[in-house]
């Protein structure tokens, strides 16, 4: 492992963000929690699951491992959910759908998935989700914390044009990484002809499994849903792969911020909207002023004027001095006035592969554009933080 990382910057990228209020009693296990125990995972309660944090070889070479080679991550805690047209029509399902998002989900071809927000009355953003196409239903991923409340909106709000069904007693895992395609096309050989944001459905082991190539940490590799009483031997037969380790919740989080992407209830919330949130490319141009299907979705007068005039608020990337992380929360400020903060940090942490701490945070728009210079709260003290383009690592999709 390239470098060395001092034991309050290694205390801090264990510190992954679990904002969980459940009971001990209330915690529940994904299908592949007895494999994480026979493994020596760390379990932490997460959105009201218990979730592997790392396991022996440790957060940092997990993390450049699955950049280097191939992890396997268990995100069982999500949720799927199928929306099918009670007309029969799945061009109906994605037209009800879109009353919900400011994404284009009509045009989507079959075979593929896009990236979508569900926002609210206020432009808000509720949660963020992937919605595919899978011929004859449109197939939704959704976050943990969310699942039930999006179920909720999804049923009062399309039930009429939609029957929703859930798929939250499957599981579900991530294969991230350049070894990924190597791995699953031992098992699926059709994986290896999808290109990023295709989906398929590939037997693997004996089980149908949804199959989309896509992930949250910036590298090739693939989301696989399958039914529970098939995980335990799609994973094991995974993990019999050549470069194959498991992954933890604490390496996933420090990949996907060098990725640059967001975290709901750190970097997206119900107060910020996609625009603040630099995420404009969600609304494609029929979604737009002057599009096929211009707005229709919550909070859609307010959002596409801000596409037009901008926003107070802006999400952007920085780069802290020295080796500590910053922390969620920490004020920024302009280095001309360090009583007035002009935004805070939404994610913080080591970037491994960088071997430096990178963050993600909101600021004035006037400051946002990379090369600005600002201050950040670090532990009582002022460091100097540079405004930056996302993300900080490259992208290695398979286009």
């Amino acid at each position: 492992m390239p470098g060395t990382v001092p034991p309050d910057v290694q205390e801090d990228i264990q510190q992954v963000i679990v904002a969980d209020e459940a009971s001990v009693e209330t915690i529940q296990q994904t299908p592949l929690n007895a494999l994480h125990v026979e493994l020596g995972a760390r379990m932490v309660p997460f959105a009201g699951y218990s979730m592997p944090l790392q396991y022996s070889t440790g957060i940092m070479t997990e993390h450049l491992h699955t950049r280097a080679s191939c992890g396997l991550f268990d995100v069982s805690h999500m949720g799927q959910i199928i929306l099918r047209a009670r007309s029969g029509v799945l061009r109906d399902a994605a037209l009800a759908l879109e009353r919900l998002v400011p994404a284009d989900i009509a045009s989507l071809a079959a075979g593929r998935q896009r990236y979508a927000l569900f926002t609210n009355q206020a432009g808000g953003i509720m949660d963020d989700l992937m919605v595919a196409n899978m011929g004859d239903h449109l197939f939704l991923v959704v976050n943990a914390s969310c699942k039930l409340a999006d179920l909720a909106h999804l049923r009062h709000h399309l039930g009429d044009a939609c029957s929703v069904e859930t798929g939250f007693d499957r599981a579900l895992v991530a294969l991230q990484g350049p070894g990924a395609e190597a791995a699953l096309s031992a098992l699926a050989p059709d994986a290896a002809g999808m290109r990023f944001m295709d989906v398929r459905l590939l037997m693997i082991e004996g089980h149908a499994c949804t199959v989309s190539r896509s992930g949250y940490t910036g590298e090739d590799g693939y989301e696989i849903g399958m039914p529970a009483d098939g995980a335990d031997l799609i994973v094991r037969s995974l993990l019999s792969q050549p470069g194959v380790l498991p992954i933890g919740l604490g390496a996933r989080d420090s990949l996907r911020l060098e990725a640059g992407l967001c975290l709901y209830g750190n970097d997206l919330d119900p107060t910020t909207t996609p625009i603040e949130a630099a995420l404009d490319w969600a609304i494609q141009k029929s979604r737009r002023f002057g599009g096929a299907r211009a707005g229709g979705f919550p909070g859609a007068d307010l959002i596409l004027r801000q596409l037009v005039d901008g926003t107070k608020l802006r999400r952007i990337g920085l780069r802290p001095d020295g080796r500590a992380p910053l922390r969620s929360g920490a004020k920024l400020f302009s280095p001309a006035d360090l009583d007035e903060p002009v935004g805070n940090v939404s994610s913080g942490a080591f970037g491994p592969s960088l071997q430096a701490p990178v963050a993600m945070g909101y600021v004035l728009a006037a400051l946002a554009q990379p090369g600005t210079a600002l201050v950040a709260e670090l532990r009582g003290r002022h460091v100097p933080v540079t405004v930056c383009p996302m993300p900080f690592v490259s992208p290695t999709y398979k286009r």
